[in-house]
């Protein structure tokens, strides 16, 4: 117990000194989750006696292995996500000394499947999606599983585009392709017999089988960097690109947004809860660094204020999703409070 505490007191001292060298808040994280963050620094910097703080677009699954990897000014204090935590990332925090995180949740976003405005405008179903960027599907007789043999949209479908499939999309390190792979391949390859009698024979291989995303060119892995897919798209008017409503939002001159099942990827889809691919947006705070760090809890409240993340505010201009208030007001509760997390 006393060697513990010493490790603990030596730990704060070494972090008490340390943290004179940085006066500003340090955030990493999500790409869909950065012009967020990015809007609100910016409102924090010219509305409080704080500096701005310094935002890095790692990734989602980047930005949590930053997070967790310890406490001190050389760690960042804030983590964007474009997905939930994971518990063995929680685990990971907790082995390096990180007891307490904070969850902030943002709000939501729809993740689109864009093109041209160019190009034809596509309306899919996410078994098509599926056929179209899975590594294995079904064969043509239905009754095998087989490496993905499509080339064009029109194989898949007769009604779609006899063009090449080309989509280019993030890496497995992004929240936003954590979130396509559940909310897209892994809900439509049940509705395939030969992978849903998988799940009673083989879950390994039937979760494999359903997250599994193609690797021989038609998929192409585009970075965390969302602009960039914007302006490859604008050059190849066959290609699709995956990325986050909001850019969709900021590029609607240039893009548009395929259907999925019939419905638009719009605002007012996403918030009535229509559109069939939208999920969370989310930040996380290591509590230890509140009060070291200047300036966290009133970031937290310049974040979670009615004028940036309410129904009118300055984020839904960008493209977020607000939370209905009864929500707002449980999460700003909480990030007030340093509430820990609970999974």
């Amino acid at each position: 117990m006393k060697k513990t505490l010493a490790v603990a007191a030596l730990m704060s001292v070494a972090f008490a000194g340390a943290a004179q060298a940085r006066d500003q808040i340090r955030i990493v994280g999500s790409s869909t989750v950065f012009p967020f963050a990015t809007a609100v620094a910016e409102e924090f910097g010219k509305t409080t006696s704080f500096k701005t703080p310094v935002i890095e677009s790692t990734g989602s699954g980047g930005g949590l292995k930053l997070f967790c990897a310890g406490v001190g000014e050389q760690h960042p204090d804030i983590t964007n996500a474009s997905r939930r935590i994971k518990k063995s990332e929680v685990e990971t925090c907790a082995k390096n000394g990180i007891s307490e995180v904070t969850e902030v949740k943002v709000g939501f976003d729809g993740i689109v499947l864009s093109n041209s405005n160019e190009a034809p405008l596509l309306d899919l179903t996410k078994e098509q999606i599926f056929l179209a960027l899975a590594k294995t599907v079904p064969s043509k007789d239905g009754k095998s599983l087989v490496d993905n043999f499509y080339s064009t949209w029109s194989e898949i479908d007769p009604s779609l585009p006899n063009v090449k499939i080309e989509v280019l999309g993030p890496p497995p390190t992004s929240g936003t392709r954590d979130a396509f792979t559940e909310l897209v391949l892994e809900e439509a390859c049940d509705e395939f017999a030969v992978i849903a009698d998988l799940k009673k024979s083989n879950k390994d291989q039937h979760k494999a089988v359903c997250a599994g995303v193609r690797e021989d060119g038609a998929y192409v892995e585009a970075g965390e960097n969302d602009n960039l897919i914007v302006q490859k798209l604008e050059a190849n008017h066959d290609a699709l690109g995956i990325f986050g409503f909001s850019f969709l939002d900021q590029n609607g001159d240039k893009l548009q947004g395929s259907l999925i099942a019939g419905v638009a990827p719009t605002f007012e889809a996403i918030s009535a809860g229509d559109y069939p691919v939208s999920r969370s947006l989310y930040f996380y705070v290591k509590n230890a660094h509140v009060g070291t760090i200047p300036g966290i809890k009133e970031y937290l409240a310049e974040f979670t204020s009615e004028k940036a993340f309410g129904d009118e505010g300055y984020l839904a201009d960008r493209g977020l999703i607000p939370m209905a208030a009864s929500e707002r007001e449980a999460v700003r509760n909480a990030a007030t409070n340093l509430s820990p997390l609970s999974m």
